[in-house]
């Protein structure tokens, strides 16, 4: 599909979702390998993460990073604060992804065009970062309330664009794409199968009190005693059993982190099903990651397979829409 003797520029949106975003990695390595290369790249959340890395060539750096991450790991990266607006403050995760997944540049300085969503906190405005720092452009987009701190920037407080605009297909064109691949992230809710637990690594299921705290590493303990430490004096229960109640379930109900990335997960879909009625991308790829929740980051593997998957079941409309010859050159 050529514009006279000129190629169209192929942007790709990449949709926000939390852990399943880690999906975004194998979709990006895919469309690299069937010789499709996007030049200009738009990201909320998790997606402006994966698509930070990848506007810098660094996509495999992240990779690297991510696909070993275990519970462990990902318990390692939360600084707790219940005082600043946000479950976790974030600057540790900051640390690691300015380590591991991308350097902080001038978004204008990166070799591909690059854009990222967030949202207005006190108006709902959707705001887009095309210029600035690259790693505050993605710690402003992934700051999903209550888990994460809000960002300032320009004297507004910035939170996760997946409110707004959870697929950005509006700026992926804004940003001069011709053809826009989108991957929307929430198309496959009804697969999500709930367990008795968050994460398999946590423990298996006990109705024990006892087995619940049993079950946490000395370091997670200390680690989740920062957030008994915030909690009101009267708390009767102690900072173990507050953990294993977070993190499980308590026999048929669903625990904590399950009730918000459940709701995050609905909310999201009806969004993105409204934005890409109005606005549709020239296709859409939906990885099958309705099993993975929107915490569980040491899923990275499984992610990333899918991603690279779903694309090749996508090749035929790939090649539809630009042609066998340009997959093949």
């Amino acid at each position: 599909m050529k514009q006279g003797n000129v190629l169209p520029k192929i942007g790709i949106a990449l949709g926000g979702g939390g852990a399943k975003g880690w999906s975004h990695i194998g979709v990006l390595n895919a469309l690299e390998h069937l010789g499709i290369r996007p030049s200009i790249i738009a990201g909320t959340s998790m997606g402006a993460l994966v698509g930070a890395a990848y506007a810098s060539n660094r996509l495999n750096k992240l990779e690297e990073w991510a696909a070993p991450m275990t519970w462990k790991d990902v318990i390692g990266y939360l600084d707790i604060s219940i005082s600043g607006g946000g479950f976790i403050q974030g600057e540790k995760l900051l640390e690691a992804m300015q380590r591991e997944a991308f350097h902080d540049m001038p978004i204008q300085q990166l070799p591909k065009k690059f854009g990222a969503v967030a949202t207005q906190l006190h108006t709902g405005q959707e705001i887009w970062l095309k210029e600035g720092s690259l790693l505050d452009a993605v710690r402003a987009s992934i700051a999903l309330p209550g888990l994460f701190t809000p960002v300032v920037h320009e004297d507004k407080w910035l939170v996760d664009g997946g409110l707004v605009n959870p697929v950005p297909v509006s700026l992926c064109r804004a940003l001069g794409a011709d053809i826009v691949i989108a991957v929307n992230l929430y198309a496959d809710l009804s697969r999500r199968v709930f367990t008795n637990n968050v994460n398999d690594e946590a423990a298996s299921a006990s109705e024990s009190k006892t087995k619940q705290i049993s079950m946490l590493s000395e370091e997670e303990i200390n680690l989740w005693s920062k957030v008994s430490s915030h909690v009101a004096s009267g708390l009767q229960e102690g900072k173990e059993v507050l953990l294993a109640k977070i993190i499980q379930r308590d026999k048929d109900m669903p625990g904590l982190f399950e009730v918000f990335s459940s709701t995050i997960s609905i909310m999201q879909n009806r969004i993105t099903r409204s934005r890409m009625a109005g606005d549709p991308p020239d296709i859409a790829l939906s990885p099958k990651v309705g099993n993975i929740t929107t915490i569980e980051f040491h899923k990275a593997e499984p992610a990333i397979k899918e991603g690279e998957a779903c694309v090749y079941r996508m090749r035929p409309a790939l090649e539809d829409l630009l042609g066998q010859g340009f997959l093949e050159r």
